[in-house]
């Protein structure tokens, strides 16, 4: 009996840690996509007792999701006054660049010399449904843009690469996000994405990698315009 109790109360606890986590990470999801589309400003306190009121749940998983968006450096938390939105981070944006840079670069590599033509097809695909997308919907460019990047990855079996990489990108997500409307137009986007497919599909390691790096540095390109017409979302220097 004392088994069958204790494990009762072990299948409970575990069910209410899965609950938690679950909602962690949907509380998680949702004020770091609001955070990257600025949708909520730097500066801005976000609530552990109001967020848990929104979702009906206990502080613990908003307390988690808060902890995951301050390793990404999206928020702070400061003891005894809250946790509050950062602005961005120059440096930061350049650091997460440099490393992404390094990983995709050898994913895309790797690609040109093993990637199945399925994945080919599917990122001439992604390509296509890039331009069909309306101007200013930044959104859904993105997402799109997000899962171009990812089935590379994940066409030469680089989960864990792509993984560390959603971890870093972050800010670099935030002045994606301005700079689509602000610096960067899409068409350029689109016609990078396929330079980098024809090297895959050329079977071209060296073209594909440079054509991979000239896009991941788009981003150096239009920093300083994004910094100077957007001031009250960067840090001082």
């Amino acid at each position: 009996m004392r088994n069958k109790t204790q494990e009762a109360k072990a299948s409970a606890r575990s069910s209410r840690d899965n609950e938690s986590a679950s909602i962690s990470a949907q509380v998680y999801r949702q004020l770091r996509g609001a955070i990257i589309r600025g949708e909520i400003n730097p500066g801005v306190a976000l609530s552990e007792s109001e967020i848990a009121r929104q979702y009906s749940t206990s502080r613990q998983p908003v307390r988690e999701a808060f902890i995951k968006l301050a390793e990404e450096r999206l928020v702070v938390i400061q003891p005894q006054r809250g946790t509050f939105v950062v602005k961005i981070s120059v440096a930061d944006v350049l650091d997460a660049r440099y490393v992404r840079e390094a990983i995709e670069i050898a994913v895309t590599r790797e690609a040109a010399t093993s990637a199945p033509l399925s994945a080919i097809k599917e990122l001439r695909n992604l390509i296509e449904q890039q331009r069909a997308i309306e101007p200013g919907h930044n959104v859904e460019f993105l997402a799109l843009d997000e899962e171009f990047h990812r089935t590379i990855a994940l066409s030469v079996g680089r989960a864990h690469a792509w993984r560390v990489i959603e971890g870093i990108k972050s800010q670099m997500d935030r002045i994606r996000y301005i700079s689509l409307d602000a610096a960067t137009p899409i068409t350029l986007l689109i016609e990078q994405h396929k330079r980098i497919v024809d090297g895959i599909e050329a079977g071209d390691p060296t073209v594909a990698a440079a054509a991979m790096r000239s896009h991941l540095r788009e981003i150096t390109l239009s920093l300083p315009n994004i910094a100077s017409r957007f001031p009250e979302m960067f840090e001082a220097d």
